[in-house]
């Protein structure tokens, strides 16, 4: 439960890149000639630049209660030929910078079927500069197809998940509704691998997403996940690469980076004021 079993590494990118699909290749192609600076292996997917379309929600209190509090609230439907498919991904996130903090939070759901439990370290370039990494640890539940009715209010919400009664203090008479009214469609291609040597391989992934209403991009993300059994079995040399190719990523390509944020910072905070929260 309060093991770290994945390092994601994510880059934000500029969404005005992202004029035309073909910009998917073009970046990747970026990045595969970053890649034997570093001696990391590149695979590129035999459908690698299949675009799947997904739509993302994210729920909270007016008064953002959860995301103050380091909760993220987010529902994921997949489609598949433009249809949406009758499953969908439920996640309750508690992201923090304090290792200690995330661990403590037990996102275990009081409720009958399978619960998939992730706990992650996130890698982010510097809020004001190229080149830097600072973490985040994430604690996630990803519940599919739970049939719980989101605005029904925080009750039922708090009734699924206790922790976040105690973790986020609330009014359980407040009502829970889509953040901003932003429906997000994200458009990602699950483009190919890395092997940084020593085991240490990860899957990467390039997304837009967009404003559903207005079909205007917000931003783009690069990202890759390593998933492993022990953290401090790790190889060093290996975690070193890695890291070493993600300060590249940005400063061999800053045109493509956008600083400052994480995609949920910036649906929070789309067209208002800065929302306070806990993610650096």
């Amino acid at each position: 439960m309060d093991d770290i079993h994945y390092r994601e590494y994510k880059i934000l990118l500029r969404p005005e890149r992202f004029f035309d699909p073909h910009q998917f290749e073009v970046y990747w192609h970026k990045l595969g000639q970053i890649a034997p600076e570093f001696k990391v292996g590149v695979t590129t997917n035999k459908d690698g630049f299949k675009r799947q379309v997904r739509e993302v929600l994210f729920y909270d209190t007016p008064d953002y209660d959860l995301y103050r509090n380091a909760f993220i609230l987010r529902k994921r439907t997949f489609y598949t030929d433009g249809w949406p498919e009758p499953e969908h991904e439920l996640t309750l996130k508690f992201r923090h910078p304090e290792l200690a903090a995330a661990a403590a939070v037990d996102v275990v759901p009081h409720l009958s079927g399978k619960a998939d439990i992730k706990f992650k370290e996130e890698l982010l370039p510097l809020k004001d500069s190229l080149g830097g990494m600072r973490s985040l640890y994430s604690h996630n539940c990803v519940l599919l197809s739970p049939g719980i009715v989101l605005d029904a209010g925080l009750e039922r919400i708090t009734s699924v998940f206790p922790e976040l009664a105690e973790h986020c203090p609330a009014d359980k008479a407040a009502t829970i509704s889509l953040v901003n009214n932003l429906p997000v469609e994200e458009v990602q291609v699950n483009v190919g691998s890395f092997d940084f040597g020593h085991g240490l391989e990860a899957k990467a992934t390039i997304a837009v997403w967009r404003d559903r209403a207005t079909e205007s991009s917000i931003i783009g993300e690069f990202a890759f996940q390593a998933k492993f059994d022990r953290y401090d079995a790790l190889h060093a040399k290996a975690l070193t690469r890695s890291e070493a190719f993600f300060r590249a990523a940005q400063t061999e390509a800053p045109e493509w980076v956008k600083l400052g944020a994480t995609k949920t910072a910036l649906v929070y905070n789309f067209g208002k004021q800065l929302v306070a929260s806990h993610e650096g």
